[in-house]
This record gives structure tokens, sequence and C-alpha cells, in this order.
């Protein structure tokens, strides 16, 4: 016997509170509607609308550093914690939530060229413009505690006492050449730095366990895969970028580029992918396995772009560029969806995605740390269940309506500083100049003899193995 039992949901009729209307059964047969079309139309246009209105993507500003901020790390475990460093040889560790900074430390004597977090421990690696590598620990959250509630003269004593304890590193390991960046693996206690040459070291261990070199005056970055925890990629001052692999005695691949890569980061969620940070304004998106062409080529940028970061997802990473604005780029797109400044920002010199993928962090210049929102018209805070839901639909209705030429321009359109649409105009006449002198050196000039290049393949000088 088959017995066949009726459910309901309750929220399909019940009131989610009592001030709330009563919910009405509708039919929802298409030849009862004849103007669903126009009028979900309508609501993509007012969503789209409401989207720039409510677009207020900064958020506040870490104010306390005397020189330029150099580099920013984030906490491995912790979405409150941030750590920065200076070119006066100062890093600061940060409670982000509380906008407050936790510890203050004399580090190095020059500029704190890179940080990075032991994964999974209670400590930190910076190194300076010396050859030295300095293990730190947090601060605990006793230590802020006592910062945010003791008096003024207690709380001066007793910052006094930790600012002595914390100029103290837990273990300093000295090297033989000045180091530019370095990172940390993320399954071993495995330090890499990059300078003169690239070099393995372990934690516990004051020399390298390997030294890799292929022909570079100089390291700029260089970065572990999250995913493949064995690879890491570098960028060189002869404008290439180079793979390694820690269990082989010498590099894998090398391609140069047509500029220098100022950094790289690798793609958390494909392990195969990364995206380079060029002097010609572009970001370069690499599979590792074909370095003769890239996978995509992002431009908007009107100058180098220093530093990029990839969001947690793997869907989207932030730029920082000299030209003062900070750009999120969707990975399979060429363009970027959105595009943040200030009129105090000067040129970034960092940038960091939270791992809770809903902020972007940025250093600049002018010696502020800047927080911002990954999107801009998102609602921070708690969300009520309908709220919830008419997010999602108007979500839904934007993607549905996207091709329509007037949501298109609405949602495209961004404001930009002069300086930056000035440059815009001035880099379009250079390309469309370059281009017509190349098609008329083509139109004039013996078939095959003036080879055609795709955008994607120009900026590859060579591929070496």
């Amino acid at each position: 016997m088959r017995v066949k039992v009726i459910s309901r949901n309750p929220s399909d009729y019940l009131r989610e509170t009592k001030h709330d209307i009563h919910k009405v059964q509708r039919n929802y047969d298409p030849k009862l509607h004849p103007f669903a079309i126009p009028r979900e139309y309508q609501r993509a246009l007012n969503a789209v609308k409401l989207e720039k209105i409510f677009a207020k993507p900064f958020l506040g500003s870490l104010d306390g550093h005397s020189d330029v901020v150099q580099c920013l790390m984030k906490h491995p475990s912790s979405l409150s914690v941030l750590v920065s460093g200076a070119a006066d040889g100062e890093i600061k560790i940060w409670n982000i939530a509380k906008r407050r900074c936790l510890k203050t430390i004399t580090a190095h004597s020059g500029i704190v060229n890179g940080l990075c977090p032991s994964r999974g421990n209670d400590y930190f690696f910076s190194i300076g413009d010396g050859a030295t590598i300095k293990q730190w620990k947090y601060a605990s959250t006793s230590e802020e505690i006592r910062m945010v509630y003791e008096d003024d003269n207690d709380s001066d004593a007793s910052e006094e006492e930790t600012e002595n304890d914390d100029n103290t590193p837990l273990n300093t390991i000295i090297g033989k050449s000045v180091m530019m960046g370095i990172d940390h693996h993320w399954e071993k206690p495995i330090m890499i730095t990059c300078g003169e040459s690239v070099q393995l070291w372990e934690e516990s261990r004051s020399e390298p366990l390997q030294s890799l070199e292929w022909g570079v005056d100089t390291v700029y970055k260089v970065k572990f895969n999250p995913v493949e925890t064995d690879l890491c990629v570098s960028a060189g001052s002869d404008r290439s970028l180079i793979l390694y692999d820690i269990k082989m005695s010498k590099p894998l691949r090398k391609v140069i580029m047509a500029l220098r890569s100022n950094s790289v980061c690798w793609n958390p969620m494909e392990a195969f992918n990364f995206t380079a940070a060029s002097e010609d304004h572009d970001l370069y998106t690499f599979d590792m396995r074909k370095l003769s062409v890239p996978l995509q080529v992002h431009k908007d940028h009107v100058s180098a772009v220093i530093d990029v970061d990839y969001s947690p997802t793997g869907k989207e990473f932030v730029s920082g560029s000299y030209d003062k604005t900070i750009r999120i780029f969707p990975v399979d797109k060429g363009r970027s969806r959105e595009v943040y400044h200030t009129k105090r920002m000067q040129r970034l010199t960092s940038v960091i995605w939270s791992y809770d993928s809903k902020y972007v962090l940025c250093g600049s210049d002018e010696m502020d740390i800047r927080i911002w929102k990954a999107n801009a018209s998102e609602k921070i805070g708690p969300r009520m269940f309908r709220e919830e839901a008419a997010f999602r639909y108007q979500e839904k209705l934007k993607e549905k309506f996207s091709h329509h030429p007037e949501i298109g321009r609405i949602s495209r359109h961004r404001h930009v500083p002069k300086h930056i649409r000035h440059s815009q105009q001035e880099k379009r006449a250079m390309l469309e100049s370059r281009k017509r002198k190349e098609a008329n050196r083509r139109a004039h000039s013996k078939p095959g003899t003036v080879p055609y290049k795709q955008e994607r393949t120009k900026h590859i000088v060579t591929e070496e193995e």
C-alpha cells in the first residue's frame, strides 16, 4: 500500500514577523502574465541603479606608520589580524576589527622587503634591506586586552616593557646576500627567499638547504603554490618568470616577457594557474604547463602594476598600480569589474584580499593602510531571510538582462580621476597609432615578411626549458 504525503514549507505561507503582510499564493502560468518580461526588465534596471547609489566601498584606514607601507601579510588563521612592514624597518600588528595597533616592532634598520607567516604556528618571518631573516611572535589576546583596558600610566609602562621584548626576535638567520622576497611552504617548516639567488631554508637551520639559479641578476618575488605545495614561481630583473620544484636541483621552466614583472600570485583553486603583474600596465594569467601563450591578458591600468593577490574563491584577483588605483579583475575576463581610488591615496605598494573574500586591503606611499569592500554595494552585517532572497533575486535579474544596452552601460560605468582619464586617452591614441603603423607596414611589404602577432603572444619574447 502506497501512502502519498502532502508536505508544505512553512516559509511559503507563514509571515516572517507579525508586522509583515500576508503571503498570497500566485499562479505562475506564463499565459496569465503577458507583461512579465517588461516588469522584470524594469526591476533589473532599478537594481543596477540602486547598486550604483549604494556603492560605498571605502570602510576605513589604519594610520600609524611614519614611512611608506612596503608590504602586507594576512594571518593564516585569524581574519582580524594584519601585519604590515614599512620602509623605515618598522613592523606593526593590527586588529582590523577594532582598527588599532596591537604591537609595534622595530625590526630592521632599512626597508622591510617581505613578510610571510608560518603555517599553523604562532609566529612569522621578516626580511629587511640586509641579509637577515628574523622570526617574530604575534600579539597574544592578553596583550590586546591589556592595551585596551589598562589605565594610561600603567599602559605606558606595559607598552615600554612589551616593546623591549618585541624588539628581540625569536630567531635570526644571517644569509650571505641581500634578500628581496620571502615565502613559506604551505605544509612543511621550509622557507624560500629570493635576491641574488633563490634559496631554500629550514626554520631551524642557519644555512640554506638549496640554492637555485638560472642566470638572473636579481629575483624580486617568489611564491609557493598553495595546491601543488612543492612548486613555486619567481619574477626576476631579466624580465623572466621562472618555475621551480623544490624536489629537484634545478629550475623547471622559464619565460621571458617584453617588460619586467613586479609580482606574481598563484590561483588558490586552480593548481597550475598564476598571474603576473607587469611593468607594461597589464596583468598576465598563465598556465604553467604552457608558458608560450598566456591564458588571459588583463588590461585597464595606465601605469606599472606593483602587486596582485587572489580571492580565496579563485574567481577574481585584486591589483594595485602606480596610477593610484586598485582594480578587481575576474579571472576569465580582460577588463576590470571595479576600480577604487581616493583623493589622498598615492601610488600603491601592496594589496591583499582577506581570507573571508569580503575585504581588500592596500598599502600606499602616504603611509596609510586602507580597507575596502570587495563588492562595493554589498551590505555588511546580518540580513533577514527576505532581504537575502531579494538580493539574490536582483543578482539573477542583472545577470539575465546584462546584455541589454542600457543595463550594460550603467553597470560598466565608473568614475575615475582626471589624471586616469587623460592617461587612458593618451594610451588609447598610442595603441591606435601603433596598430595603424603595423597595418601600413604589412600592406606595403611582401606577403609574410611582417607577421601578425596576437595580443596574447606579442609580449612573450621566448620560452626556455
